[in-house]
């Protein structure tokens, strides 16, 4: 029977039975989740592993809709306990200090969102960056598209990408110190910024903002209802 497309082969057994038929022997693993089929590919197996997808009658992957990095270091870990603290006070920012792991292995990894026009199909490649700085090989090769998505990861996250054409920040400002999607970076940031009247330009200072985890404040009393109107009393 033939596919159709109005149900997509991400969530069907043909799917993972040819991912892993064909990514199997590279050292890829497959996680089976939600409906989701996610591919772990090993780094040095990567470019082997992304032309399979790309090239292969049973995949196909042409299109490479995402790609972003990640960080593992507080991965489970919140400042906010939603489940069992209390609904009333300070109660729910429990956890003051935010605990990074910065030398984790596997801290950072790089996900990769791909689609197959031809087979309808969806499937996440997850591939950790080995190393200090953590690097990967570029797949500008397989996926052209992935060029500003891996300028983007590299800004952010300092994962470098080897072979990339031109690596370089792409959303921060010139000198900027630091990738601020990395966990241990300061919500407050490194520096800030402020126009000098002496100078007469822009300059950089130590940031003056202590960062601290802030408690919205809930006011539970509604002003509508503290003097309830009593029937008979002759307020509409």
């Amino acid at each position: 029977m033939a596919t159709t497309l109005s149900t997509p082969l991400s969530g069907r057994p043909a799917l993972a039975d040819a991912l892993e038929a064909h990514l199997g022997p590279l050292g890829c693993d497959l996680i089976r989740d939600l409906g989701e089929l996610t591919l772990v590919a090993p780094s040095e197996q990567l470019l082997d592993v992304c032309w399979t997808l790309h090239d292969h009658e049973a995949l196909r992957f042409e299109q490479l809709i995402d790609l972003c990095g990640v960080d593992f270091s507080a991965y489970g870990q919140s400042q906010w306990e939603t489940e069992e603290a209390s609904n009333t006070g300070f109660g729910r920012g429990v956890d003051r200090d935010l605990k990074v792991d910065a030398d984790a292995p596997g801290r950072f990894a790089v996900v990769i969102h791909l689609l197959s026009l031809v087979h309808n199909a969806r499937v996440r490649l997850r591939v950790h960056a080995a190393g200090e700085p953590p690097i990967v090989d570029s797949v500008v090769p397989v996926w052209a598209a992935a060029g500003w998505f891996e300028r983007e990861a590299f800004d952010l996250y300092g994962i470098l990408f080897r072979g990339h054409p031109d690596l370089r920040r792409i959303l921060t400002d010139y000198g900027f110190v630091g990738h601020p999607f990395r966990k241990d970076f300061p919500l407050s940031g490194q520096v800030e910024m402020r126009y000098d009247p002496e100078q007469k330009r822009v300059v950089y200072v130590p940031v003056s903002v202590e960062p601290r985890v802030l408690v919205p404040k809930v006011i539970r009393r509604d002003s509508r209802y503290e003097h309830p109107v009593q029937e008979g009393s002759g307020n509409a």
